[in-house]
Parts: C-alpha cells; structure tokens; sequence
C-alpha cells in the first residue's frame, strides 16, 4: 500500500511560509511582482491563468495578467516583452503557452530577461540547470524534487525512468535527478520494451501525456511513482498518466491526479518570483 504524496498539503505549506517571507520583504520596502501574458482565448490557459493570479495574490504578491487578443503580431507581443523587461515592479515574467500559431514560442521566450524568466524555460536558465548551476529551474521538476525532500525520499544510487522528454518536465527532471546523484534514464513512447525498463526503475516519473498509460506492468514493487499527467478521460473526469488503483498497492509512494504535483507547479512558480525579488535587491 503505497503512501500518497499530498502535493496539495505540502504546497500549502510551502505557500504559509512564503506568505511570511513576501510581509518581511515588504518591511523593507520590497513586493515581488509577477505578469503572465495571456494570448488568446484558450480556455485551459485560462483556466491556468487564474489558478496563478490566486496563489499570487494569496501570497500578497503584486500580479497583474495582460490579456491579448489572439490576433496580436509577434512583434507586437516582443514590445510588450521588452516593456516588462525593463519594469522594476515586475520581478517575474510569464508567457503562458500555447500561443497561436503565427506567433514562434521560442523567439518570445528567448526576449524574456533571463533573470526574469521565473518558468526557467529560457535556453540560458536551462543551460545553467545543465552545467549543475540552476537559477530558475522549469517549475514541474522542481516541484517534484521538493516533494522528494518533503517525504525525505534518499534518491542517491536510485535507478530513475522518467517516461516523456519533453523540455518542461523530461529533460530537466533528468538533471535534477542526476544532480542528486541518481542513475537516470530517459524513455518515451518509442522507447522498445518500455514496461520492462521503467518496471527496473526505483523512482518513476510519468510525463507522457496519456491517461492511465501506466499500468503495474510498468512498476517494480516498492518503487516510488511520480505521475506528472493532466489528463480528461471519456466522462471529462481530470486523470494522470499512471493507472492510480491498479499502481497503488505496489507502489512504495506516489502521487495523485488532482493533489499532486499540479498544485507544487504552481507554489513553486510563486517561490521563483520570490527569489527573482531578493536576488533583484
């Protein structure tokens, strides 16, 4: 019977204490400000948005979202960019994705200050988490390394899979992991004989982007199973990557879908814009 990791809980708690930091910084006459640019109508992003503007303003964070009409040029979005860059108020800069397809991702994530970047999706942030240096880490990883020191999970010598490569969850959970002296394999959905290669994994990490895709087949007993998925299955219910009630019993600890690791995304969006202010002053 595994032990669920409370990704909720532990955000929670995380966010009390950074309440207390962001009231102390403004004793010395610092707000940590946070913009998210909003491009179009995607009703998920929105969904996100909103999710971010709360945190933020539980936490007494100065946050505004700039909303933009889906027609926007890329170079008007770049002038909005160059604005917040230079905005003292603003410590933090997000450019919520997907954006339209006119309009290249990389070329706007590469304006964004990479002190600034708090989503650490910046080529010269993740170059920094790569050489072992991090400044701003991509927010889902470093949430789940949280989550592994909050339940005091020892990942040294540990066999790790992560199944998913993407630039946001995949490759740099991998060097996080590997920065924590884990042994690291990266899978994904070409990888030959998948079920067997994560089923020697010790710490699993499903970030593949299919509902219920991992069964027990893909978990070793006594593994620890991270499931990064956000999924809606045939009746619109949100489910993860992994097969909860089938993965559970062997499971040492995993995470849920809602109350995992979506809520320590979010907390630690929040703990990067916090920093971005200190390090500012």
């Amino acid at each position: 019977m595994g032990i669920r990791i409370d990704g909720k809980a532990l955000a929670e708690k995380m966010q009390e204490d950074m309440k207390q930091e962001v009231k102390e910084l403004k004793t010395k006459g610092i707000t940590p400000g946070l913009v998210v640019l909003l491009v179009g109508e995607n009703p998920a992003s929105q969904t996100y948005v909103k999710n971010k503007e709360l945190a933020a303003t539980r936490l007494g964070l100065h946050s505004e979202v700039s909303r933009y009409d889906a027609s926007i040029t890329e170079e008007e979005l770049l002038a909005e960019i160059a604005r917040y860059n230079q905005d003292e108020a603003f410590h933090g800069i997000l450019v919520q994705l997907p954006l339209p397809n006119h309009i290249d991702s990389e070329k706007i994530l590469l304006a964004i200050d990479p002190a600034k970047d708090v989503d650490g999706f910046h080529p010269m942030n993740l170059g920094k988490l790569f050489m072992g240096a991090p400044e701003m880490i991509p927010c889902t990883p470093y949430g789940i390394m949280k989550m592994f020191e909050a339940y005091q999970i020892d990942l040294e010598g540990k066999n790790a899979v992560i199944i998913g490569r993407s630039n946001i969850v995949g490759k740099p959970m991998a060097h996080l992991l590997l920065a924590a002296n884990a042994t690291v394999t990266i899978a994904h959905s070409r990888t030959k004989d998948l079920a067997k290669i994560a089923s020697e994994a010790d710490i699993l990490v499903v970030a593949i982007g299919r509902g219920h895709f991992v069964t027990k087949e893909f978990v070793k007993e006594g593994a620890v199973v991270i499931d990064v998925g956000m999924n809606r299955d045939a009746e619109g219910k949100l489910i993860g990557d992994v097969a909860y009630q089938e993965v559970e019993p062997l499971a040492s600890y995993i995470t849920p879908v809602p109350k995992g690791v979506g809520p320590m995304t979010i907390t630690m969006l929040m703990a990067q814009t916090i920093e971005a202010a200190k390090r500012k002053r």
